[in-house]
């Protein structure tokens, strides 16, 4: 029974110096790199098109006329919404939108 307890307590220790921070009736935490092994997922491109905004629409949204023709809503981004670049009517913009959705997208660069 003595025996048994001091074996509870070295692991505990060890768990305390393993890491500090956390209690030591937990085991330590695994890191995300640990669980994957170093297996990065890949991220998923964004498809890149140029257009023109044709209607202004509400909560910050545009309709926009793709160079091939199609009419999507877009917002703008958010370093434009900070840097406050103002897009009109008429603006030829650069459209992001991801391969998932593509009635929708993000204004990432109005051309001057």
């Amino acid at each position: 029974m003595i025996a048994r307890i001091k074996d509870i307590t070295r692991v505990k220790v060890q768990l305390a110096l393993e890491n500090p921070c956390a209690p030591a009736h937990l085991p330590p935490v695994r890191k995300f790199a640990d669980v994957f092994d170093g297996e990065n997922m890949a991220k998923e491109e964004l498809l890149e098109f140029p257009g023109v905004v044709k209607e202004l629409l509400p909560n910050a949204t545009f309709l926009v006329e793709l160079e091939n023709g199609h009419t999507i809503i877009a917002h703008t981004a958010g370093k434009m919404r900070k840097n406050r670049i103002r897009v009109l009517s008429g603006d030829k913009v650069q459209v992001e939108m991801t391969p998932y959705d593509l009635t929708k997208g993000r204004i990432n660069y109005r051309f001057k």
